[in-house]
């Protein structure tokens, strides 16, 4: 099976080690940077969410009236909307993207920042509304006449979607987290189930514990694996290590001029999510694991979303993504820190390695 690759899609090139000199909305860079992805391979781009950011829908649909082939993966928190408009946004998306609309439902893993939008749900809640939504969004997807609903979170009569996502598909649903409850309703629901970049045994736990949960679910097939990571690349190994070196100082460099400011995208003490803090038992255990994943990058971040690191060669950080392809790694986020130039040199020096190896494992198995 293909593997897939995830980058990202903003209107600003700040990241964790670049301050911005883009203005906070720029349109032309957002379409540079998409358009780096579709000219060097990428699959699809994430419009993330953020409860004071801008608003990701708008910006996928105008990406998708100015690019033709990349896809667009629209994260969105069920808690900012009723899932009857939500399904009606996505299948609008969809109908004017061709087609080319996933979305990535999140739950939320940080009651202050749930609250930012009076979502005062406890954790359980939450998912449990997710799954709720999730199921109506689907069925208003589907379904050909009206229906009504009558559930733990929403109530309403004689809803149908009059115009549908495009050509009668259902678009992709990605979910994530690292939670017994994430793992219960993402395997149940999702077609895509999203974890952050481990060590390859833990990843296989995780992945083991999605299929056991879909199966519990009634799935005969479970939902493919996407992991996420930062690469860390340059032509030999040594100026890779000293570039990933030189990341640490900048995400230093960074916190220390944002100050005060910082406590507002990183509040203090341990993070509530799961996965974050799956991510910093393992950073404590060591820096290095397997063949390139680099956990300094979790420490300095206070583990903070996708942050371990894949540091390399391209052919280094090839290989390294070819054994999770292998553990079941289906798609692979892989977000540089400059996030333009790293987009491009990743699609230009990495992707095609990994991409003929996934054929040629593929030749072999249909071969066999």
């Amino acid at each position: 099976m293909p593997v897939e690759f995830l980058g990202i899609a903003t209107t600003s090139d700040a990241s964790e080690t670049t301050a911005p000199t883009t203005a906070p909305v720029d349109l032309g860079y957002l379409e540079r940077l998409v358009r780096a992805h579709e000219d060097n391979g990428w699959t699809r781009v994430l419009f993330a969410y953020g409860s004071g950011g801008l608003e990701p829908s708008a910006l996928a649909g105008y990406i998708a009236g100015r690019l033709d082939t990349v896809e667009l993966l629209l994260a969105h928190r069920p808690n900012v909307s009723y899932p009857t408009f939500a399904a009606k946004t996505f299948a609008t998306l969809d109908q004017v993207s061709r087609g080319r609309l996933s979305v990535h439902f999140i739950t939320g893993g940080s009651d202050h920042e749930q609250a930012r939008e009076g979502d005062r749900l406890s954790k359980d809640e939450r998912y449990a509304r997710t799954r709720e939504y999730i199921q109506i969004v689907k069925q208003a997807w589907t379904s050909a006449e009206p229906f009504d609903h009558h559930g733990q979170f929403y109530d309403f009569d004689d809803f149908v979607l009059d115009a549908k996502p495009f050509e009668g598909r259902s678009p992709t649903i990605s979910f994530g987290g690292s939670s017994e409850a994430a793992y219960r309703v993402g395997a149940a629901e999702a077609d895509i189930f999203a974890v952050w970049g481990e060590p390859l045994v833990n990843t296989a736990e995780q992945i083991a514990r999605i299929h056991a949960e879909a199966a519990a679910a009634g799935r005969t097939t479970p939902p493919r694996i996407h992991a996420a990571f930062r690469p860390i690349i340059a032509p030999t190994e040594e100026l890779a290590w000293e570039k990933a070196h030189r990341v640490i100082e900048r995400i230093e460099a960074r916190k220390a001029a944002a100050g005060p400011a910082l406590a507002r995208f990183a509040p203090a003490g341990p993070p509530q999510n799961a996965g974050s803090q799956r991510l910093l038992e393992i950073a404590a255990q060591g820096e290095r694991f397997d063949t390139a994943l680099w956990t300094a990058t979790t420490k300095a971040t206070g583990g903070l979303g996708n942050s371990n690191a894949l540091v390399g060669t391209p052919e280094t950080v090839a290989q390294a993504l070819l054994a999770y392809y292998d553990l079941g790694v289906r798609i692979v986020s892989a977000r540089g820190y400059d996030l333009l130039d790293d987009a491009i040199d990743f699609g230009r020096y990495v992707i095609p390695i990994v991409s003929e190896e996934v054929a040629k494992r593929d030749r072999e198995r249909a071969a066999a």
